[in-house]
């Protein structure tokens, strides 16, 4: 998301199976690395109840959000 020198990206959750721009199956935070406070904000009980069911995490997202 973003535009050109403005960058701004979602956290979500995706199928691994669809291809890499194929959508996505819910939104559960964002980050927007122009912001020096307050630049990540996501929703841990949503990121928890996707990780119990089997969802992994990339290694950017589990960076920003200090999960393991």
């Amino acid at each position: 998301m973003g535009r050109k020198k403005k960058p701004f990206y979602r956290i979500v959750v995706t199928d691994s199976r669809k291809r890499r721009d194929g959508g996505w199956i819910e939104s559960i935070g964002y980050y927007n690395p122009l912001l020096e406070n307050d630049n990540v904000k996501f929703d841990a009980e949503r990121l928890s109840y996707w990780l119990g069911v089997g969802a992994k995490m990339s290694e950017r997202v589990q960076k920003l959000t200090g999960q393991k």
